[in-house]
């Protein structure tokens, strides 16, 4: 997992899917949805890490703007 696109895809799986209207708030709400799969269980703690780490990347280059 590698771009903000995988993240969206690892969600849209559990059908979760993401628009608030600003990107910075959209990877605010997708690292949420994140944290409640993973302490549900439903993803492993590998691609989670894995989404955390890109949606953590994301957000700097957004706060950077």
């Amino acid at each position: 997992m590698k771009t903000l696109y995988d993240v969206q895809q690892l969600l849209k799986k559990f059908g979760i899917y993401v628009y608030v209207g600003k990107r910075k708030w959209d990877i605010e709400v997708m690292a949420l949805e994140l944290d409640h799969l993973h302490d549900a269980g439903l993803v492993s703690k590998d691609e989670f890490i894995q989404a955390k780490l890109v949606l953590k990347h994301e957000h700097a280059i957004e706060e950077n703007k």
